[in-house]
């Protein structure tokens, strides 16, 4: 049965990855909030994370572990939509601050860096920089977005 369950997820991913290049990342309104804090994101710009759904709809979060949690219970924040309706993660790289593809990033996890919510996973395009990044900053590990699971996002909190 587990093994039915990742090949479901990675076929979702898969999928969203291909769709993802079809949606670009906007900039939120000083109303829109994170829907699962309720910051207003548009103060953080630097930690600004989006998902944009297949509809055109989208949402912002004051970071990348905001946005885990929103993804994993989409039932709770959003049950109109599921999984296979996500068409865009986007996420603020850390080092240029522009927004990249959230299923291409690298994230370090457990560095000294906090974001507006505290410990969070930082994300970057390019592996070379959160090697670097890690090093720098006492990073525990990099996690790929396939990495990325409900109990690592339970333990930053």
């Amino acid at each position: 049965m587990k093994r039915v369950i990742l090949v479901f997820i990675a076929a979702i991913l898969l999928a969203s990855v291909s769709l993802a290049d079809e949606f670009k990342p906007i900039k939120p309104s000083p109303a829109d909030k994170c829907p699962v804090c309720g910051m207003f994101v548009a103060k953080y710009p630097d930690w600004l994370a989006q998902i944009t759904f297949k509809d055109g709809s989208h949402v912002f979060f004051d970071g990348v572990k905001d946005l885990m949690k929103y993804y994993f219970h989409l039932a709770k924040y959003n049950p109109r939509k599921k999984m296979e309706d996500v068409a865009a993660i986007f996420v603020t790289e850390y080092y240029s601050l522009s927004m990249t593809d959230g299923f291409k990033a690298v994230y370090v996890v457990g560095s000294n860096v906090y974001g507006p919510m505290g410990r969070e996973l930082i994300p970057f395009k390019e592996e070379a920089e959160a090697k670097e990044f890690m090093k720098d900053h006492a990073g525990e590990s990099l996690v790929l977005f396939s990495g990325i699971t409900p109990e690592l996002i339970q333990r930053l909190d």
